[in-house]
C-alpha cells in the first residue's frame, strides 16, 4: 500500500472525490491489498496452502473451551473426501473439514465445511451442512448453505443455496482489512475485521507468534466474536459473550 506521505497534493475537489473513492473502498474491504477484488479462478483448488487456513486430508485439531456453564469440546477432521461446485458453470472440488462439537459430554452438533484455494492464495468458503443433535439424535439443519443448494441426495431439503462462494480468509492479510466469510441472510452472515496482525497467542498447545486478531460480527447477533489464527494453524482460540474455545492438540 502507497503511504500517504508519498501521494501528490492534488487541489480540495480533487480530494473530496479521492476522500469519497477510498472511503467506498474501506468500506468494501477492497482498499487493502489483503483483500481480493474481482471474481477468483480456481486452477488448482485442492491445493489449500494458504498461511492462515491450511487445509489437507489427515490433518486433526481439537478445542477445549466452554458455553455457558457447560464445557465443551470440538474436534475437526480434515477428511479425504472432496466435493465439487460449481462456480459460472466451471467445476470447483473443495476440501471437507468436518467439525464434530460435544457440549456437558454430549454430542452437540457436527458440521461439514467445504474450502477451495483460488489462483491468488485466498481460501473460499463454499458453505456448511449442520447436523444439530439433542439426545443423540439430529434435531435440525440450521444455518446449512452451499454454493447452488442442495445438489446430493443426502444434503438437507432446507440447505440454503447461495449463488457464489464467499472469502474465507485472503492470501496475504492485512489490519484493517473487511470480509464476509459468510453472506447469505437470512440463514448466514458474517462479517470479518482483521483487528491486529503479528499477535502472540497462548493455548494449552502451545504459544504461536504472527498471530491475527479477527473481530467477527453478524446482523442475526448483537454479540461479535474475537478468534486468533495462527501460521500454519489456521484457528486456534476464539471467545465471545459467555463462550470460549482454545487449541489444545493438533496434527498436522
Amino acid at each position: 500500500m502507497i503511504p500517504f506521505s508519498r501521494l501528490p497534493i492534488p487541489s480540495a475537489r480533487a480530494r473530496m472525490g479521492v476522500g469519497l473513492w477510498i472511503a467506498a473502498q474501506f468500506l468494501t474491504g477492497s482498499a487493502h491489498a489483503g483483500v481480493p477484488v474481482g471474481p477468483p479462478t480456481f486452477s488448482d483448488p485442492l491445493t489449500i496452502t494458504n498461511v492462515y487456513q491450511p487445509v489437507a486430508p489427515g490433518q486433526i485439531k481439537v478445542f477445549k473451551g466452554h458455553k455457558g456453564s457447560a464445557r465443551s469440546v470440538i474436534v475437526d477432521l480434515y477428511l479425504d473426501a472432496t466435493r465439487t461446485f460449481q462456480v459460472n458453470n466451471v467445476d470447483v472440488p473443495c476440501r471437507i473439514v468436518q467439525e464434530t462439537e460435544f457440549e456437558g459430554g454430549h454430542l452437540a452438533e457436527i458440521s461439514r465445511n467445504f474450502f477451495a484455494q483460488a489462483d491468488d492464495g485466498s481460501v473460499y468458503y463454499f458453505g456448511e451442512i449442520v447436523d444439530t443433535y439433542d439426545n443423540g439424535q439430529i434435531v435440525d439443519h440450521e444455518g446449512s448453505w452451499l454454493v447452488g443448494g442442495a445438489t446430493d441426495p443426502n444434503d438437507p431439503v432446507t440447505t440454503a443455496g447461495a449463488p457464489a462462494p464467499s472469502l474465507f480468509m485472503p492470501a496475504t492479510p492485512e489490519t484493517g482489512d473487511v470480509f464476509k466469510q459468510e453472506d447469505l441472510l437470512p440463514v448466514v452472515d458474517e462479517t470479518d475485521t482483521i483487528r491486529r496482525v503479528g499477535q502472540t497467542v497462548t493455548t494449552p498447545a502451545g504459544r504461536m507468534m504472527n498471530c491475527l486478531r479477527v473481530l467477527e460480527t453478524s446482523v442475526l447477533d448483537p454479540a461479535s466474536e474475537t478468534k486468533w489464527y495462527a501460521p500454519g494453524l489456521g484457528a486456534v482460540r476464539g471467545h465471545t459473550r459467555g463462550e470460549d474455545f482454545a487449541l489444545v492438540v493438533s496434527a498436522f
